[in-house]
């Protein structure tokens, strides 16, 4: 790497960290009584499926409607003051606030430290992720004193969590937003830009695009339902066929979901994905999708993660899919403390934040940093 500057706090790269099986806390949580220990056996079947008219108000109740997501949001604010803050990066096609959680012990404070961020509900019928995303900033908030894989994210990450993006799906039960747009097809494409106006997009995916250009985040994951798998990118190939497409950072990717799968429950014991994790281009392509051009245009390094074969599961189960998926979704985040090139770029001559890039050799991936923002 050879530049006019200085980087400050080096870190180890990710790609010298794939020895590591687990990150801090990495080993699984005891498993919950009753639980048997079985392979997972899922498919694709329940990924398209339009769920509008399986989902009665019985199977729908226990869930937080729109309005009680927000309650919730606000009064974790208000009970977590001190590592959170509550903010808004958009609204929906109706109206309603995109509301985000900050967890740290500075929150909105700019720091030298990795930022993570989770979004749930990217599918409107696909709700689990936004309820367990709940779960997680009230576990951490309540056991940031007490528990040192807590205290450690507070302390040494910005985490970002956005509960749900398609708050208007989840009203009308159905995949797509009000728009009836599929929100994970919504963003431009590497291999076909059929349109790269932002101005075109929805207003959930624009959201989503701005929010990468104010917060430089090292990685993130998505929650959806359907299948019990972590994909990662590429999603897509050039020639629109389905077979194993790695992107440059693809050793980067596989360690990074088998964290998540192999701190789960069961999912690395699945029989149709090795290990749990899955390429997307192998498993199935799709255009647009959010993961890659978090990856492309971000410099973030996103999963997709899904975490319930059931899309829309009873609401009295989703304690235990917290428990099946806790480990996972704190090591995942815990896991940028032990990988990663985290720091500042400074001119060598004036000592002024600059403008900069970041390359890893052997990996043909740049990740670019405009000044005062932190890697």
């Amino acid at each position: 790497m050879e530049l006019p500057f200085s980087l400050l706090l080096l870190f180890l790269s990710f790609s010298t960290c794939l020895h590591l099986s687990h990150a801090r806390g990495g080993q699984r949580s005891s498993l919950p009584s009753g639980f048997e220990n079985g392979g997972y056996a899922g498919s694709t079947r329940h990924l398209f499926k339009e769920s509008r008219s399986h989902i009665g108000n019985d199977v729908a109740r226990g869930y937080m409607t729109n309005s009680d997501l927000e309650k919730a949001v606000k009064a974790f604010g208000r009970r977590c003051s001190n590592i959170s803050r509550i903010y808004s990066i958009g609204k929906s096609v109706n109206g309603i606030p995109l509301w985000v959680i900050e967890i740290s012990d500075k929150p909105g404070e700019q720091e030298a430290e990795p930022a993570f961020k989770y979004i749930g509900n990217v599918h409107g019928d696909e709700p689990v992720g936004r309820e367990l995303l709940l779960f997680l900033a009230n576990w951490i908030c309540d056991n940031h004193l007490k528990d040192p894989l807590a205290a450690s994210i507070v302390e040494n990450v910005h985490l970002h969590i956005l509960p749900s993006m398609n708050p208007d799906g989840f009203s009308l039960r159905r995949r797509g937003n009000a728009n009836n747009v599929d929100l994970n097809r919504d963003f431009p494409d590497q291999f076909f830009p059929l349109n790269d106006d932002v101005d075109m997009r929805q207003p959930e995916t624009r959201a989503i695009m701005n929010w990468l250009r104010d917060i430089h985040f090292t990685a993130s994951a998505s929650l959806h339902g359907g299948a019990l798998v972590a994909n990662y990118p590429w999603d897509g190939t050039e020639d629109k066929r389905t077979n194993y497409f790695g992107c440059p950072d693809d050793e980067t990717f596989r360690f990074m979901a088998s964290i998540y799968s192999h701190s789960h429950y069961n999912m690395s014991s699945s029989k149709e994905f090795q290990g749990g994790i899955t390429n997307g281009a192998s498993w199935y392509p799709i255009y647009g999708g959010m993961q890659d051009w978090n990856y492309i245009h971000g410099g973030c390094f996103e999963l997709t993660l899904e975490i319930s074969d059931n899309k829309w599961p009873s609401a009295n189960e989703l304690p235990t899919l917290w428990e099946y998926n806790k480990m996972s979704m704190l090591n995942l985040v815990a896991s940028l403390l032990k990988t990663g090139v985290h720091g500042r770029i400074f001119s060598s001559d004036t000592g002024r934040p600059v403008l900069g890039s970041i390359t890893v050799k052997g990996i043909n991936h740049t990740v670019c940093l405009p000044p005062d923002i932190y890697l």
